[in-house]
């Protein structure tokens, strides 16, 4: 679909245009990026490393829901330190499109993991008898297959209506990265009606889901007074985990995109909480007020499980079983420093023994 535009790239704003507070941003937001994209990675290997947790459809999600929140600070974060040290912000018009298309695609599908995420707690907590045949894993992949495709279709309806605007001349756009109503604000034409459509797409899917989800919580809320008190302490953790995430990322988006279609200038301190902070409180949340993740971390960690599979994979062909053990205990020594390791359980992966009983019984400590 054609774009009639004489712009062809728009100039960024940022935060602030003084050069002192853009080297406290640089500052700011390197780390935070570095720590939100190391701490939901560390989330989702995590799990993935461990079967149990896997198998769990609360976990199942947990993980997908790490991984965008990954994905969706990256899509806007990087952009954003390395503007922090240019004079002059400028991305091209394809850049800002592809932009636009990627934060809501990984928002769209973040926000149907959600209230999947919500679904599995009410079943959990509401038909506990029934939980394991109702959130079965091929529905949990159909749950998340819903969400990719449910984000992709928001996001080609955003595009789509962005790309019939046209720009012919004001291209300084007042935020840190492109988005609907700065857009709208450029355009050479009544955007009314486009403002509208904003509010339909964005704006209702907000609200709506958000109305759900604050139901369903308040529904699983109620139904605790029938749980002991055990049991209510459980649940009321991992409720209050998830309504903190919801809290965080909705009440802004909200904010954003349901009200009359303008942009004004305080949008951009609205715009970092669920853009950059939420991604990274998700796993400070999740992980803290979780003691199965966070004995999972110890546990995958501490011992090096993903490390061993690793070599145990990478040395899978090697003829000689001492070069095998050599290679994997040096490897792992230096990785895991001053610490036992038995290397029973994993070096029979990598030698010629078809049966763990097989391998030497190795205890390497380093003094």
């Amino acid at each position: 679909m054609q774009n009639h535009s004489f712009v062809t790239e728009f100039v960024l704003l940022g935060l602030s245009q003084n050069p002192r507070v853009q080297k406290m941003a640089f500052v700011v937001f390197l780390f935070v990026y570095i720590a939100t994209v190391g701490g939901n990675m560390l989330v989702v290997v995590t799990i993935v490393c461990s079967p149990a947790l896997l198998e769990s459809p609360m976990y199942f999600f947990l993980a997908f829901l790490s991984f965008l929140d990954a994905c969706f600070s990256s899509v806007i974060t990087p952009k954003m330190i390395v503007d922090s040290l240019c004079e002059r912000k400028s991305i091209s018009f394809e850049g800002c499109m592809v932009q636009l298309f990627a934060e809501h695609f990984f928002a769209g599908v973040e926000v149907i993991v959600l209230t999947a995420m919500a679904y599995d707690r009410y079943v959990a907590i509401c038909k506990p008898l029934h939980y394991s045949s109702i959130m079965s894993r091929r529905l949990c992949c159909i749950l998340m297959g819903i969400a990719w495709t449910g984000g992709f279709l928001h996001s080609v309806i955003q595009i789509l209506f962005t790309l019939q605007l046209p720009f012919c001349g004001p291209n300084v756009i007042d935020h840190f990265m492109c988005d609907l109503y700065p857009l709208l604000k450029l355009a050479c034409t009544d955007t009314h009606i486009f403002g509208l459509l904003v509010v339909a797409n964005s704006g209702s899917i907000c609200i709506i889901i958000f109305s759900f989800l604050l139901v369903s919580y308040g529904v699983i809320l109620f139904s605790l007074r029938k749980c002991s008190s055990e049991g209510r302490r459980k649940a009321l953790s991992t409720c209050g985990s998830h309504i903190a995430v919801v809290v965080l990322f909705f009440i802004p988006c909200v904010f954003i995109y349901a009200r009359p279609p303008a942009a004004f200038s305080f949008d951009k301190t609205v715009a970092i909480f669920y853009t950059i902070l939420t991604p990274l409180l998700n796993p400070l949340i999740y992980t803290f007020r979780n003691k199965d993740v966070k004995n999972a971390i110890k546990k995958v960690w501490g011992s090096g499980q993903c490390l061993q599979r690793a070599v145990g994979t990478a040395l899978a062909g090697r003829d000689t079983q001492y070069q095998s053990i050599d290679f994997l205990l040096h490897l792992t020594l230096d990785v895991t420093g001053c610490r036992t390791f038995s290397a029973v359980g994993s070096l029979w992966q990598c030698g010629p023994w078809s049966h763990p009983s097989e391998a030497p019984s190795i205890v390497v400590c380093e003094l």
